[in-house]
């Protein structure tokens, strides 16, 4: 930036100097509270000194975050990221006071930054001119959301939290595009339509037109009490007692973490896992996810790709508990979410006999439970065996959005043995209770055992199986590796062969090309991935809109091909280069080996 772009129109140079004084001065003379600034050149000078700093630190910390995958301390990536965005707030705040200051040629009271107890700077709130443009409507979400003069710091956490989860895929504007991303099953639309207008769905009564029963209507917990008896195969009876039903699975999660945890307390988590984990924990009770970092190359300690060892939890629990961290609990989901993977009973076991030996809860979400497509694959729930480590600390949670395609619904159950963890979830009920006419939809849905087992379930999986063929051999003609799995709305594949260096950063370039082709896929750094190059592909639609995406999916991948052999072409960088993808192998298995079954790793 030339000298000049520091000077106001017509001041001469001492007043770009005075102005650096004054900076320098109030770095060590705090500007008492009510002092005024009168000269309308210093406001602009400051504005834009304050933007070129702005724009500085936002480069340094992208340039440091993007060798985040080369980081072998965690906590000091998770800091750089911290430290980054907090200076990007203030440096947004002091933007808009400067703003205001420059565009009104008036007196602007300059707030101080004030300490609240917990540590957090706050800034007073400037006086919006009359007739004069707000200046945070000008700015763009993202930078709007920080400097706010209506949000409280938890408020901006949220908003900023919440846009940086959905700016790239504007449910506005879905023009075109086909979503391969977002896990909704829409398989079976005509059946669910058929089903949910058959005449005993229809029932208007005084009581369903009321406030529903705290934690449920008694008649829907009961039947999804023997439901779940019913379908995890439980030694006994469940008892309706022990079931809550809110507004759908994450607001369930939120409840849990909300009474289980306090603030800044933490949970266990194996990654890769489902995004929404991570929102729906910060969003109450500022509860923390601590990553156990699986990893897909086969050794001799992972004997399968990204495999869940209790070595692992240890050593991410011993890992944690040193860094002073406060950890509660162990959250699962069985199938997984985005892998595919079923874990067996023996593997169950050891989770809850590790969680049971560290005193934590364990949280398993059993979402996808009816999802399982191959015959020869049996799903176990942690509800069907017969003895449990720790009944009081086992919570389960399940919801008909993923098997039954109602996500729309929005029903979510928890079954806990805990009587005192399901009086206070219940609580929730008050905010995230579902309307009395959608519970009985669904307890009609779910009492008709003989039309789930007969029609919707063979059906389903028929689908289900067939989508799931026709993505998987295109995957294979591509050569692109994938967990070849039999379960889930999902496959998780490896990009990282179009991958140039083997970045984050490549991922997310490669994620907004697909972008570019109206396709929407979940790149993996997402689900707290810790390799760069797997994305997930939701397969679970119908065939014709299927064939579409795939067909842009393999555009951009040969569009890909051509960007990487032009640049192999260029001459060398003198910095030594990341090590290329490609240069990462994996043993070849057949698909018809036990191996291949259940990963298809050739093309590397």
């Amino acid at each position: 930036m030339s000298e000049n772009r520091y000077r106001g129109a017509g001041q001469p140079a001492e007043a770009c100097t005075a102005t650096w004084s004054i900076s320098h001065w109030s770095d060590t003379h705090p500007v008492p509270s009510g002092q005024v600034l009168r000269d309308q050149s210093i406001y602009t000078q400051l504005l834009e000194m304050t933007l070129h700093l702005r724009q500085t630190v936002r480069k340094h910390f992208v340039q440091l975050m993007s060798r985040e995958g080369l980081l072998q301390e965690r906590r000091h990536a998770e800091a750089v990221h911290e430290q980054g965005a907090l200076l990007d707030r203030l440096l947004c705040q002091m933007i808009n006071l400067l703003q205001s200051g420059a565009t009104s040629g008036l007196e602007l009271q300059v707030p101080l930054p004030a300490e609240d107890s917990r540590g957090d700077v706050r800034y007073g709130q400037g006086t919006q001119l009359s007739g004069q443009p707000d200046p945070v409507s000008q700015m763009s979400d993202c930078e709007a959301a920080f400097v706010s003069r209506d949000l409280s710091n938890r408020g901006i956490d949220i908003s900023a939290l919440y846009q940086s989860k959905s700016q790239d895929y504007n449910d506005k504007n879905t023009l075109g595009f086909i979503n391969l991303g977002t896990s909704e099953n829409k398989l079976c639309v005509d059946l669910m339509t058929e089903r949910l207008q058959e005449s005993d769905m229809n029932c208007i009564e005084e009581t369903l037109l009321q406030y529903p029963a705290r934690g449920g209507q008694p008649f829907l917990r009961e039947e999804v009490a023997r439901f779940l008896t019913y379908y995890c195969r439980a030694p006994a009876p469940l008892d309706p007692e022990n079931v809550v039903v809110l507004n759908g699975c994450c607001s369930v999660f939120s409840a849990l973490a909300m009474v289980l945890c306090d603030s800044g307390e933490a949970f266990l988590i194996p990654t890769p896992f489902y995004g929404g984990f991570a929102f729906s924990s910060h969003l109450y009770s500022k509860v923390e996810l601590i990553p156990v970092h699986l990893e897909s190359k086969i050794t001799a300690v992972n004997t399968y790709p990204f495999q869940l060892t209790v070595d692992k939890l240890e050593e991410a629990l011993l890992e944690a508990r040193l860094e002073g961290k406060i950890i509660r609990g162990l959250v699962l989901t069985n199938p997984q979410n985005p892998l595919g993977d079923i874990y067996s009973p023996d593997s169950l076991m050891k989770y809850l006999e590790f969680a049971k030996r560290c005193d934590l809860h364990v949280i398993i979400d059993e979402i996808y439970m009816l999802s399982v497509f191959d015959e020869s694959i049996t799903f176990h729930s942690v509800l069907s065996m017969k003895s449990l480590p720790d009944r009081n600390r086992t919570h389960v949670i399940w919801g008909t959005s993923k098997d039954f395609g109602i996500s729309g619904f929005r029903f979510g159950a928890l079954y806990t043995h805990n009587k005192e963890v399901a009086s206070a979830v219940s609580a929730f009920s008050f905010l995230h209770s579902i309307s009395g006419i959608v519970q009985h939809k669904l307890c009609q849905l779910l009492q008709n055992t003989e039309w789930i087992d007969k029609v919707y379930l063979p059906t389903y999986h028929f689908r289900l199986w067939k989508a799931h063929k026709y993505v998987t051999a295109k995957l294979k003609s591509l050569e692109i590796p994938f967990l070849n799995r039999s379960s889930g709305l999902y496959v998780w594949i490896n990009l990282k062969k179009y991958l140039d260096p083997c970045t984050f950063e490549e991922e997310q370039l490669l994620y907004r090309r697909f972008l570019d082709h109206k396709l929407l896929l979940s790149c993996g750094k997402a689900y707290m991935c810790k390799e760069p190059g797997w994305f997930r592909l939701v397969f679970a639609d119908e065939l014709p809109r299927l064939k579409l995406a795939m067909r842009r999916f393999c555009d951009v991948l040969e569009e890909r091909k051509q960007d990487l052999r032009v640049k192999q072409l260029e001459p060398p960088a003198s910095q030594p280069e990341a090590p290329a993808c490609h240069l990462l192998r994996y043993p070849l298995m057949s698909a018809s080996s036990p191996e291949g079954r259940d990963v298809f790793l050739s093309g590397l």
